[in-house]
């Protein structure tokens, strides 16, 4: 450990967290370069304006985000860019999401300085890595995890798309945020019905919020 040729970016809505994250990151890897970010925004700009960024450490729950969204958005757009979920919650339903997703490890909050400098190393060697007490095989029907895969089939943009959905903006709405037409919108929309396989927006709506419902009940007892 300890190369200097690391670049990092911590993304987490709590700067205390992020500055002890740092402060881990610096005494296991002198001169590493990081950069912080505060929101989904936030840690998009900072991988458009770095080249090379070796690992996105990386809060579900941060402004910007819902749910799983904001994992598959940045494994979507990003997909050379290794991502390791930090999170308050520990539960298996969330850990096997994250995996399913494309995370490349799963570090609870409540893991000990050592735990994390291992995990980041094991991650940065290529491998995947998770606590040794934390389950994150697949024990789920066949529907779900059919959905999940579905999901993350989505392009960065019908990821962004159905976001917008999930928030009840019109096509019009979508469009204007995304700066496109609403006949691409359109197209978003019926690209996304059809990867899914429903025939609505609103069974689109319900069919993502079904993956999330295990992290959203993480998220309101972790006091996030």
């Amino acid at each position: 450990m300890g190369l200097s040729a690391n670049s990092f970016v911590i993304a987490d809505d709590h700067p205390l967290f992020r500055g002890a994250m740092r402060q881990t990151l610096e005494t296991g890897y002198p001169g590493a370069k990081i950069e912080e970010a505060g929101s989904l925004d936030e840690v998009v700009q900072q991988l458009e304006n770095n080249d090379g960024i070796d690992l996105v450490l990386f809060d579900l729950t941060m402004p910007g985000v819902r749910g799983f969204s904001g994992l598959m958005y940045l494994r979507a757009q990003y997909p050379m860019v290794p991502i390791v979920v930090v999170s308050a919650s520990e539960e298996a339903p969330v850990v096997r999401r994250c995996m399913e997703f494309g995370a490349s490890g799963f570090i609870p909050k409540s893991l000990g300085i050592e735990a994390i400098r291992e995990a980041v190393s094991v991650v940065l060697d290529g491998d995947q890595w998770l606590p040794e007490d934390v389950d994150g095989a697949s024990g789920e029907d066949s529907e779900i995890s059919d959905l999940v895969s579905r999901l993350a089939s989505l392009t960065p943009q019908q990821v962004r798309v159905l976001m917008m959905l999930s928030e009840g903006l019109l096509n019009k709405q979508i469009a204007y945020e995304l700066s496109v037409s609403e006949a691409t919108v359109k197209a978003h929309v019926s690209a996304i019905l059809q990867k899914l396989n429903v025939d609505s927006r609103t069974q689109a709506v319900i069919a993502a919020s079904k993956i999330e419902q295990g992290q959203w009940q993480a998220v309101l007892s972790d006091g996030d």
